[in-house]
């Protein structure tokens, strides 16, 4: 079984295109649909990466990568966030809180799983 990330979105298309890529990829998935499940998931079983969209019912992926970020036994889970958020605001929010990438959608999925190689140190292998 491969690394495990936790894709958190609630975007049905999305979730079903990220999940069958990563997957596809090698990757051992899961799929949180709020940012309250998320949180509760990564307390329950960390993952090594969470791809991480903003906009969410309940809290936000702000508010998730804040909670992850102040509990030191998740500072090595890797955070890409993937959101239609596109202002510098947001970029230079998401970074402070401690987010690794940034990517805005719409997104190519290669790149997302290049970019997840890169954070996890896996051979990408052209």
């Amino acid at each position: 079984m491969g690394q495990s990330v936790l894709v958190v979105e609630d975007d049905n298309s999305i979730v079903e295109a990220l999940f069958f890529l990563m997957n596809k990829a090698g990757f051992d998935v899961r799929i949180a649909r709020t940012g309250t499940q998320a949180i509760k998931m990564v307390k329950q079983s960390a993952p090594k990466l969470i791809l991480l969209d903003i906009m969410m019912p309940g809290c936000d992926g702000f508010e998730v990568t804040r909670t992850i970020r102040e509990d030191k036994k998740f500072s090595n889970i890797k955070i890409l966030m993937l959101t239609a958020k596109n202002r510098a605001v947001d970029e230079q929010k998401a970074y402070n809180l401690g987010v690794d990438i940034f990517m805005t959608k719409p997104f190519s999925t290669k790149d997302v799983v290049e970019r997840a190689k890169q954070l996890l140190d896996i051979d990408i292998g052209k």
